[in-house]
């Protein structure tokens, strides 16, 4: 995975937050908040790549026959979705954020700003678990000397 693509699904994530506050402050009147719900499971989502990836890394250090071949390509599809769609719901959250900075005549802008920049933080996290699980299925070169 290069850092390119996640550094574009970020920003298609940052335009979209952005555009979102505007199409919906237009439509509707009243843009969404932020309740804690939305960064706390990017933060679960987050502490479970790490840990995947802590264990599989550990796995294939010290005891790589345990790791059958298909489960490493799970494991691989996994970091890789989460990451990608981690750096898309990272961008979404600063995007939101942004869009509320300087906004003073709602009460909630200050809120929403905050769990904002929090979810997507949190989004960030998602991110590097995904790419450390996905070096941690790497498996070392194998010895051909005797």
């Amino acid at each position: 995975m290069g850092p390119a693509g996640l550094v574009v699904w970020g920003l298609v994530g940052l335009a979209a937050g952005w555009v979102f506050h505007s199409l919906l402050n237009r439509g509707t009147g009243t843009p969404p908040t932020v309740s804690w719900a939305q960064p706390l499971t990017l933060l679960l989502v987050a502490a479970i790549l790490w840990g995947t990836a802590w264990s599989t890394r550990r796995t294939v250090r010290h005891r790589p026959s345990q790791l059958l071949p298909h489960q490493a390509v799970n494991r691989l599809v996994l970091a890789r979705a989460c990451a990608y769609v981690g750096a898309l719901a990272a961008g979404f959250y600063f995007g939101y954020a942004v869009s509320w900075i300087g906004v003073e005549n709602n009460d909630l802008a200050g809120q929403r700003l905050v769990r904002s920049a929090i979810a997507g933080v949190a989004g960030l996290l998602v991110v590097a678990g995904g790419v450390l699980l996905e070096r941690a299925c790497r498996v070392p070169p194998e010895d051909d000397e005797p």
